[in-house]
């Protein structure tokens, strides 16, 4: 397929659509202002259903109830249903914001804030500052927050590990298990930068020499039994993986040491180490595989079920593409329309399943308590959604009248519509509405020695061998060229569309 360019007129604006239940702490003129405004206005995506306020002579504000005090966060989000908690005490203390985060986050609510008091005198609406995605428009569906109290009984008072923790699906793990009060959250990465960041949004100081805070590479076996013997996790929550598919195309030997190899050394060390639980998580490319990406995956599920069956509960969870994540289609379309550039997709018929990063991590949570062992999980995602239709409602909701797509063509690897499972797979039903199981795909007869020949060709950086070694092990993965196209480097592209 040969580049195209496609025009999107006259979006106009969104409609009123499914609007999330928000919870407003502070019911002074900054919650109202803001009461007001989600009042008035369908777009910002948000249902004010009440305050939180400390003065106890609050007792209505708006026409809305305060339904309690700032303590009481946790126990009127419950009973509620809230899915956001909106911040608008100007100069509250950073101790008060974490800790209402931190119990937001159990019931998988999000936390926003107000901007500055000297900000808010300076306009009259405020609700703008909160303008949030319709996510029911974009994907389809309602956006859900799912981690029930019962996951406290894997997670609080006790241990726990995440990998990749400074990437967008680890750092999620971090914010819902902190929430859930664990005895110690480790939180491991090997870019230090990133932990830096993520402990200081959880901790509100960040401090690299804490011991809840781990710099560490999974593709060092050594390295992964000395964390696993200091810190002995009771669950481990495996996040850490590459997960660009045109870049491990390009560079398959990396992806076989990170994702097939590197989640081999961190089972290995957690089941010597007697970890209780371990959950992978995987990816809808798995399911037949026709990338590097979804191969490696693939293969990263068989190595976690080859070690079920002893003391350490063993499961993957497999889910698609999340909303907001690095690399993923939102954040390059805000870039690409902001630079006036032309928004790039692969093609005009294309489709993906998505879910919210707080959707997924939710159900991760979920499936962790639910797993007996050699699980791989696989999330209700809905309809598969066409990204045409997901540019056309994110352009409508920022107010982008005209978009220009171009349609560059499917690259190597790619598919044109994705799947959950693969055809040789049957979807099996669980306690949970909203997770299934896939029936186990046998492995290779000769799967250990197949596997030693993959690892041999990636240490040896031989590209070639890496690709015939996967087809060897994996029989299901069948290549496809894709669309070949040139693509211009200096344009932000997103990761698989």
């Amino acid at each position: 397929m040969t580049s195209q360019l496609v025009t999107l007129p006259g979006l106009g604006s969104a409609g009123p659509g499914l609007r999330l239940r928000t919870l407003i702490v502070g019911a002074g003129a900054a919650g109202k202002a803001l009461a007001r405004d989600l009042q008035r206005v369908d777009d910002f995506g948000l249902c004010p259903v009440g305050f939180l306020d400390d003065d106890p002579g609050k007792r209505r504000v708006r026409h809305l109830p305060v339904l309690g005090r700032l303590a009481d966060v946790l126990r009127v989000a419950t009973a509620e249903r809230i899915d956001v908690v909106v911040l608008a005490i100007p100069g509250l203390p950073e101790a008060e914001v974490t800790r209402l985060a931190t119990a937001a986050a159990r019931v998988g609510a999000s936390v926003r804030r107000l901007p500055s008091f000297v900000a808010l005198l300076r306009r009259d609406v405020v609700g703008t500052d909160m303008c949030s995605l319709d996510v029911a428009n974009l994907i389809g569906r309602c956006e859900l927050h799912v981690a029930s109290p019962e996951v406290a009984e894997i997670i609080t008072g006790r241990t726990v590990l995440v990998t990749g923790a400074g990437g967008s699906i680890g750092s999620e793990l971090c914010r819902q298990v902190n929430g859930f009060v664990p005895h110690r959250l480790v939180m491991l990465d090997h870019d230090e930068s990133n932990l830096h960041r993520l402990q200081l949004e959880l901790r509100g100081e960040a401090f690299l020499e804490s011991h809840d805070t781990v710099v560490a590479d999974i593709r060092d076996a050594e390295r992964m039994r000395q964390v696993m013997g200091q810190y002995k996790p009771q669950v481990v929550f495996h996040a850490a993986a590459l997960k660009h598919l045109p870049m491990l195309e390009e560079h398959p030997c990396e992806g076989v040491k990170s994702n097939v190899q590197g989640t081999e050394n961190v089972l290995v060390a957690a089941v010597e180490a007697g970890v209780e639980r371990f959950v992978a998580i995987s990816t809808d490319k798995a399911a037949d595989p026709t990338s590097v990406l979804g191969a490696t995956k693939a293969l990263a599920e068989q190595v976690v079920k080859k070690h079920a069956g002893g003391r350490t509960v063993v499961s993957a969870v497999r889910f698609g593409n999340v909303l907001g994540s690095r690399g993923s289609l939102l954040p390059v379309l805000v870039a690409q329309m902001a630079a006036g550039r032309d928004v790039t997709v692969t093609h005009p018929d294309v489709t993906r399943y998505f879910m919210t990063i707080e959707e997924a991590v939710g159900l991760v949570l979920e499936a962790a308590h639910l797993t007996t062992g050699s699980e791989t999980f696989v999330l209700d995602m809905g309809s598969p959604v066409r990204i045409v239709d997901l540019v056309a409602n994110f352009a409508r909701q920022l107010g982008v009248r005209d978009v220009h797509i171009r349609f560059t063509g499917l690259r190597p690897g790619e598919k044109l519509h994705e799947s959950l499972f693969s055809d040789d797979e049957e979807c099996l039903p669980t306690s949970h509405p909203r997770i299934f199981g896939a029936q186990a795909v046998p492995v290779h007869e000769h799967f250990d020695a197949l596997m030693l020949a993959l690892y041999d060709a990636a240490r040896r950086n031989a590209a070639d061998d890496v690709r015939r070694a996967l087809a060897a092990v994996l029989p299901v993965y069948r290549p496809e060229p894709g669309d070949v196209f040139a693509l211009q480097t200096s344009a932000p592209y997103p990761d698989d569309y």
